[in-house]
């Protein structure tokens, strides 16, 4: 089905909200004259659509998606979004853009918040669509601070126009006080918003009463968790009071997983949504431009006249240049351990981490270890190239059904002290579909609190994979600097080949293959290539190159054989061409990476600004301030 809407090329009516960065510096929504805007539901309506167009913004899924045990950055290191990735903040790369892009977004809807209860005159049905439009708005603003205050920490807060403001100066706000804010916009927007199935709006590039309890879950999940602190009352800040820790209000903690619960409840109950049989087709769909049940909010892409957000160029499989699908080159790839934390069946890995790229002939060419790309966003999935080679006209998810489910028993786990029945049945949902609908391999689910929390953590690296939340859900849970930590020393096993990593595959034989449009293949069909099968020669030239021209000697059953003596008699096989690639080396169509504990993107670049208690937040910048307000005098990011 074809897109109907384009979120970010229907804000016409809000083109007299053009203001500077700074969000104290926005016009006065008089500017915009509102009395005209608001006199019509068709106006409104273009008007609550343009909120959108801020509060979707790039950096979110790209800037702020890399640096986890999923992702990292092919960028150089001196490149900002390389840095900001691995934790290395200076006064030029903290991104001032994303940070006014959300302060723009709560602009426009605390215009829209405060107008469209003042409409007069309306219908019933007007008046049913005016009600859906304020909870979008409400919805909208919700999100919106929920994103800075994830990524930012405490930040200013205004829910009325900058026309309405009697001071230009702010202080920060505890995130406390902004996430009860967010609950409460959001526990209104589900009050006022339509069910999708109600047909008030049409595309799920729009807020549903569906989405809204979905990131209303999303939102108390980050209310109750842990988050960097320190004490806001002192400035300058006492360095003695920054930590990681929860609110300590633990009665509201309770009550804030009681709304993630009953959120999510309401979704499963209603049962509009549902997961898909297969895992591909969710993102097959996002490529096609089709909407589907289990993917119940996404970042509007459709049309030529999208904003340069670069889904699947960023972050999707490579294609080179000269290719049909010309140039992709994303600056994302997969950490080589990600790879490895899929058990064996499980059909998310070759979804999620594409084995991958499109040389300028159209062909798949194996990638190593080091070079998988974002799988979930690939522009062979699509059946055309796009309107350009950086607006592949790809939504992005989100918000997902399986989210839900994985919300919903994390927080029946947390009220309950340890999994209900309904907890393990959300995560048994899950885990079957990635094996295909097998539940015979989903595997024993604990049931003591920390072990079935341990496994929701892992369980929403497999299934989101790549979806940007790894980074914040981490920070979250009190765990950042730990997991990455313990990242980096798995990576280094892993060069070694030790421990868990000690059988690995060194040598995998693929045959080449032709990538097409509305691409069947998901990952390239391998075998595992024993190093005793191949003789001295092949294994110089492999040490060398990094790949080898082979032949093998394939039967009609299909079985391969290294070489003539390994063919039992009387088996008749053809010569077949096969290409063998050093696991571990730097051929890629990508990027040149080995998977070496002497190199410096493991040794000394990945993660390389890590540092407990000082990344699990990006820090306002202390020499060019982002809010230029004064404020927030002396109160910039304490760790900076």
């Amino acid at each position: 089905m074809k897109k109907i809407i384009n979120i970010l090329g229907v804000s016409a009516m809000l083109l007299a909200f053009t203001s500077c960065e700074d969000w104290l510096d926005m016009p006065s929504e008089a500017k915009a004259d509102s009395s005209t805007i608001f006199e019509t539901v068709g106006r409104a309506e273009m008007t609550v659509v343009g909120c959108y167009a801020n509060t979707f913004n790039r950096e979110l899924y790209y800037q702020f998606g890399m640096g986890t045990d999923e992702c990292i950055s092919t960028e150089g290191t001196t490149n900002s979004k390389n840095q900001v990735a691995n934790y290395q903040y200076t006064t030029s790369n903290i991104p001032t853009s994303t940070y006014a892009a959300m302060y723009k977004g709560i602009e426009y809807a605390n215009v829209c918040i405060k107008n469209l209860p003042l409409m007069t005159g309306a219908s019933e049905s007007e008046q049913k669509k005016i009600n859906s439009l304020l909870g979008e708005a409400l919805a909208i603003r919700a999100m919106n601070y929920w994103n800075l205050v994830r990524f930012f920490g405490d930040v200013p807060y205004s829910d009325v126009p900058v026309a309405d403001l009697s001071t230009f100066s702010s202080s920060r706000v505890s995130r406390d006080v902004i996430y009860d804010h967010c609950v409460e916009d959001l526990q209104r927007a589900v009050e006022l918003l339509p069910w999708a199935s109600e047909g008030m709006v049409a595309t799920p590039e729009r807020f549903t009463k569906n989405s809204a309890y979905g990131i209303l879950a999303r939102v108390a999940l980050y209310a109750a968790g842990y988050s960097l602190r320190w004490d806001l009352s002192t400035v300058p800040y006492n360095v003695g009071t920054v930590q990681i820790a929860r609110r300590s209000d633990a009665a509201r903690v309770k009550e804030l997983y009681e709304i993630a619960a009953n959120a999510c409840k309401a979704i499963v109950e209603q049962k509009e949504n549902s997961l898909l049989d297969d895992y591909d087709d969710v993102f097959r769909s996002l490529m096609l431009g089709e909407y589907n049940d289990e993917t119940m909010l996404e970042y509007g892409q459709w049309g030529a006249d999208v904003n340069g957000s670069a889904v699947g160029y960023t972050n999707g499989a490579f294609a080179h240049t000269n290719s049909s699908f010309k140039k992709s080159a994303p600056q994302m790839v997969a950490i080589p351990t990600y790879y490895f934390e899929f058990e064996d069946g499980d059909v998310r890995r070759d979804v999620t981490i594409c084995n991958y790229g499109i040389t300028a002939s159209d062909i798949h060419q194996m990638n190593a270890y080091s070079t998988g790309n974002v799988g979930k966003f690939r522009v062979n999935w699509k059946s055309e190239v796009g309107t350009a080679q950086n607006k592949r006209d790809i939504n992005w998810p989100v918000l997902r059904y399986s989210d839900v489910l994985l919300m919903y028993a994390e927080a029946l786990n947390e009220l309950n002290n340890g999994p209900t029945t309904e907890a393990i049945d959300a995560l048994k949902a899950v885990r079957k579909r990635a094996f295909g609908g097998d539940e015979s391999k989903i595997g024993t689910i604990p049931t003591t609190h920390d072990d079935f929390l341990n496994k929701i953590i892992e369980e929403r690296k497999l299934e989101l994979g790549f979806e940007s939340w790894r980074r914040t859900d981490l920070a979250r849970w009190g765990i950042l600097y730990e997991t990455l930590t313990n990242e980096k020393a798995k990576l280094l096993q892993l060069a070694k080949r030790e421990g868990e990593y000690a059988t690995v595959d060194k040598y995998r034989a693929y045959k080449e293959s032709k990538a097409t449009f509305e691409d069947p293949t998901i990952a390239v069909k391998y075998l595992s290539v024993p190093e005793d099968k191949l003789d001295a020669k092949t294994l110089e030239t492999l040490e060398k190159k990094g790949v080898v021209d082979i032949t093998l000697y394939e039967d009609k059953n299909g079985n391969t054989y290294f070489s003539e003596a390994d063919v039992p008699a009387n088996a008749e096989t053809k010569e077949v061409a096969y290409k063998i690639l050093d696991m571990f080396g730097s051929v890629s169509t990508n990027n040149s990476n080995k998977v070496a504990e002497d190199q410096a993107w493991m040794t000394t670049q990945l993660f390389r600004g890590l540092e407990k208690n000082k990344v699990e937040i990006l820090p306002l910048n202390t020499t060019s301030i982002i809010d230029i307000n004064p404020g927030l005098a002396g109160q910039q990011h304490p760790c900076y």
